[in-house]
């Protein structure tokens, strides 16, 4: 017999909703169209071909299209490490998806705070600000199309 203790049933609810992934839905709507935008990019980076007109297409507008792509660039080239995404029919979130469906959702409601915060030890300080001007780009123009 152990000497531990074992764990109540509200620690092992807590345990498990931790190891369970987000699902998209939980994120705002740009935040979750953004990573579904995330998705069909990598699928067409790995198929090399070019996304903007698929995107185009699914997102309803060339200009959100191509404020998505710059701001999948500008993740890309801010992320510490490649960005794992799930499969574009996939509703769970990987890390990466949650954290930047964080980002984009703070940034689009004006929360410069809730925006850093979601970013803060992810990503350096000095790359905060790109992000922040193309995740208001993105937002703008989804704002425009609808």
């Amino acid at each position: 017999m152990s000497d531990h203790p074992s764990p109540s049933a509200t620690a092992q609810t807590i345990i498990a909703a931790l190891a369970a992934p987000p699902r998209v839905e939980t994120l705002g709507p740009i935040g979750g169209r953004f990573v579904q935008a995330l998705r069909l990019i990598a699928l067409h980076e790995r198929m090399g071909r070019d996304p903007v007109p698929e995107l185009a297409v699914r997102m309803g507008s060339v200009e959100v299209a191509a404020k998505a792509l710059m701001l999948a660039h500008a993740v890309s080239a801010s992320w510490p490490e490649n960005i794992h995404v799930s499969r574009f029919c996939c509703r769970l979130l990987s890390h990466d998806e949650t954290t930047i469906g964080l980002f984009i959702d703070a940034a689009a409601s004006g929360d410069r705070l809730g925006f850093e915060a979601a970013l803060s030890g992810l990503v350096r300080a000095d790359r905060m600000p790109r992000l922040w001007e193309s995740t208001l780009a993105l937002a703008a123009a989804e704002m425009r199309a609808v």
